[in-house]
């Protein structure tokens, strides 16, 4: 069985999906549409700007989504047995299954990052990347800090944590003495899936109760549960939470391997998840 998945922020890079939009007449008129839906033309920005231009928040979530969502567009006869995606992706997986359409997938990431940019002004929070500590050992440490707590579950022996910039300083000095061979902040612009994001989570929801969903073409696994999902009120309830709840990356990934995924296609710039994806299950086939 196939899964397609689809990353999040970090993979983006200058010059994203412009051969897409260049050899494609049906995904220049997707960007084309993402650009007058947006108000202004982020493909300009994908294609010329800057890495900086790219790390906003505003400018990052809406590329990675587009450059995602115009290669599935772009697979003759799209028949996936499940997706996923890390994050942002899910967004990206649920336009692809057609949970969601498009401009609404568009008009919640641009909400989503605007949400989010907000929450973090409103109290500097990061992350930081613990590698080489079991799970339950990171958990425990996190316990240990008011306001810290694990944020992605990226894969066995990699785990991130979410939490205001001071308590996460003391978190990664506690994590190394408790026996992470690193423990790194990373260069994120707050403290993503954890409860410092509440504000942005209410604020996100008003945008998803809008939202039309739909039965999707294939079971989605999302980040909250790290289960499939065909049910359009489920997969809207799990996206309710998904701002302030961890990523189950590495349970994602075994989840569907147990239900059969043996061949996985990652869809979007870069090949993070590809790395991820092959520390939790070595014969995955790319």
């Amino acid at each position: 069985m196939k899964a397609y998945v689809f990353p999040g922020q970090g993979s983006q890079f200058t010059g994203m999906g412009r051969d897409l939009y260049e050899s494609d007449p049906k995904v220049k008129e997707l960007f084309e549409k993402a650009n007058e839906i947006l108000g202004y033309r982020i493909t300009d920005i994908m294609f010329e700007g800057s890495a900086d231009d790219l790390r906003q928040t505003k400018v990052t979530q809406p590329a990675v989504f587009l450059h995602s969502v115009a290669e599935a567009l772009t697979i003759k006869d799209f028949k996936p047995d499940m997706v996923a995606g890390h994050s942002l992706g899910e967004f990206s997986a649920l336009v692809a299954s057609g949970a969601i359409a498009f401009e609404d997938g568009l008009k919640l990431v641009y909400a989503r990052a605007m949400a989010m940019q907000r929450a973090c002004e409103m109290r500097p929070s990061t992350m930081a990347a613990v590698i080489n500590l079991p799970d339950e050992k990171v958990e425990e440490v996190c316990r240990g800090f008011k306001d810290v707590v694990p944020a992605n579950y990226n894969c066995p022996g990699q785990l991130v944590i979410s939490g205001p910039v001071g308590e996460i300083q003391e978190a990664c000095k506690a994590m190394k003495e408790a026996g992470a061979k690193r423990a790194l902040p990373l260069p994120v612009g707050g403290g993503f899936h954890s409860p410092l994001m509440e504000p942005a989570r209410q604020e996100l929801a008003e945008a998803i109760e809008k939202t039309q969903f739909h039965t999707p073409i294939c079971p989605v696994y999302q980040n909250v549960d790290a289960l499939p999902h065909t049910s359009p009120a489920e997969i809207k309830e799990n996206l309710l939470k998904q701002l302030t709840s961890p990523v189950r990356w590495t349970q994602t990934v075994m989840n569907m391997t147990k239900d059969g995924a043996t061949e996985y296609a990652e869809l979007g710039p870069g090949a993070v998840l590809e790395g991820l994806i092959k520390k939790c299950n070595p014969d995955a086939i790319f």
